[in-house]
């Protein structure tokens, strides 16, 4: 079917078509006529269709509430009453994936099959539980799948429970769990890239009922939302079933869940934390050091596909020259790059793994020696042109752990639609790659060296290091936390909090 840019398709308006050479597709860029929900097809023959719908969810503190918001809406809905709807799909459906995933300020649930019929099935399941699931009638799921206090009788001590509050303590557990929240919070520490949208454990407990309704309703609304389609399913038909069965029965409102720019750092900032280890543990070269730099917008596309060749020529290989340099040292046992380009504020770290306390000042100084040296002498050409092609080629054929190619590219999407920018920018990399290979004989890594490494001040070094009973001194914490508010409970609050949690047993052990 030809479409035409500015006619109306099923409660939809055409505002753009596009071929998309690089990935053999086509693009329809639609607006919803009455909500104002954006919406993306890409138009191919791949039969391993894909649909998500993702809401801007920006985080305004370290409760978690995205995450287990996330987790709330697939536990029963208006149409799809059953307590564990997810499971069910898992068993019975035809999907080639099924999940749902929270971002640091978005919150996506994708699906796919090869199958005509379950694509549309698992469409349905998934926006009537984005849309109407059954939070406002079950009090239990946020205590279920956030935390509750858990107490089974009056002589019972009180304890922390639930899905995401257990989850993230076992995150939190471990420095590779922590040590991405704290470089976010190093960098953006006044944007909603400075708390956890996963939960940090120690604040979770902090979410109130009436702050999990809210949220729902100001953020799960069509007008925030980003629709995607992909493969060789019916267009027309696709979009009439998201108008008739969902879209209609909403009107526009105004959604304020734009995400604040931080502004640059003046000069690089510190920060240290810690993560516990047994009180018999030796904590020799058990710190993690990182030096973190913000890299502009996710709208510049050259910025963004450059950055991730350069972390590919830094540290993305054996011959890549500085994690060379980092391991030769001794200074620590294992080096990582890591180029965050799926936020507002891209950022780009280099994280020395298995080091010391003492080692950061030397390792800085490695880093810069090797970086400085770079920059001046010059970047092996072969390096150069390798990274590319594996840059390309991942772009190219989407190979990105194991997700279906449609949903691969959903990712590369929301890196600039969510931020307002054109949703195509980073698909359309050929010219940019182009511009980056006749560049690259002419300095050009070399100058991103010099500007966004050595020469940019909104940066951080973290150090995380190891704390000798820190855990144990936490669960103390926690222990006496709750001992003093059961303390301070009368008769009558008490029964209400065990009748609350015989409740949510019911609940869960009722079949549906």
């Amino acid at each position: 079917m030809n479409f035409e840019t500015g006619s109306s398709y099923s409660g939809f308006t055409l505002q753009e078509t596009r071929e998309i050479q690089e990935i053999r597709s086509t693009a329809l860029i639609f607006t919803h006529d009455i909500t104002g929900a954006r919406l993306l097809k890409l138009v191919n023959d791949d039969d391993n269709k894909v649909f998500s719908i993702t809401f801007r969810t920006p985080p305004a503190d370290d409760t978690g509430l995205p995450h287990i918001l996330e987790h709330s809406v697939l536990t029963g809905s208006r149409k799809f009453p059953t307590k564990e709807p997810f499971v069910e799909l898992l068993k019975g459906s035809l999907n080639t994936f099924l999940n749902a995933m929270t971002f640091p300020d978005k919150t996506m649930y994708p699906v796919a099959s090869k199958n005509g019929q379950d694509f549309f099935n698992l469409m349905d399941v998934y926006c009537d539980a984005v849309f109407y699931p059954n939070i406002y009638h079950n009090p239990e799921t946020l205590m279920q799948e956030g935390w509750h206090y858990d107490i089974g009788s009056a002589e019972e001590e009180i304890t922390y429970s639930g899905v995401v509050y257990n989850e993230m303590k076992g995150a939190f557990s471990s420095p590779d769990g922590m040590l991405y929240s704290i470089i976010q919070k190093s960098l953006f520490p006044d944007n909603c890239y400075g708390f956890e949208s996963g939960g940090d454990p120690e604040f979770i407990p902090d979410l109130t009922q009436e702050q999990f309704l809210d949220f729902h309703r100001e953020y799960y609304h069509p007008a925030n939302s980003y629709i995607f389609l992909y493969g060789d399913g019916d267009t027309i038909k696709e979009l009439g079933f998201l108008h008739e069965q969902y879209l209609k029965d909403f009107k526009k409102i105004d959604v304020r869940s734009a995400i604040q720019e931080q502004p640059a750092f003046s000069e690089p900032v510190r920060m240290e934390e810690s993560f516990s280890v047994s009180p018999d543990d030796d904590t020799a070269g058990k710190s993690y050091i990182s030096f973190n730099y913000a890299t502009g917008t996710a709208a510049d596309p050259e910025l963004h596909h450059a950055m991730e060749i350069l972390n590919r020529i830094l540290l993305g290989t054996p011959a890549s020259p500085l994690k060379q340099a980092l391991l030769e040292s001794g200074l620590c046992k294992d080096v990582m790059g890591v180029y965050e380009g799926g936020i507002l504020q891209p950022f780009f770290s280099i994280v020395a793994k298995h080091t010391d306390v003492e080692s950061i000042d030397p390792l800085r100084d490695l880093v810069n020696t090797v970086l400085v040296k770079l920059s001046s002498d010059g970047i092996d050409p072969v390096l150069i042109e390798a990274s590319i092609n594996y840059i390309e080629f991942q772009l190219r054929e989407a190979e990105f752990a194991r997700y279906p190619k449609g949903l691969y590219y959903n990712f590369v999407v929301m890196e600039s639609w969510l931020y307002g920018a054109h949703p195509l920018v980073h698909l359309e990399f050929a010219g940019i790659l182009k511009k980056i290979r006749g560049a690259a004989s002419q300095g050009y890594f070399e100058g991103l060296i010099q500007s966004w490494l050595l020469g940019n001040t909104h940066s951080s070094t973290v150090l995380l290091k190891p704390s000798k009973g820190l855990g144990e001194k936490k669960e103390q914490a926690v222990r006496e936390k709750l001992r003093q508010y059961k303390n301070s409970l009368d008769p009558d609050s008490l029964a209400r909090l065990i009748e609350a949690n015989k409740k949510l047993l019911e609940h869960q052990n009722t079949p549906d």
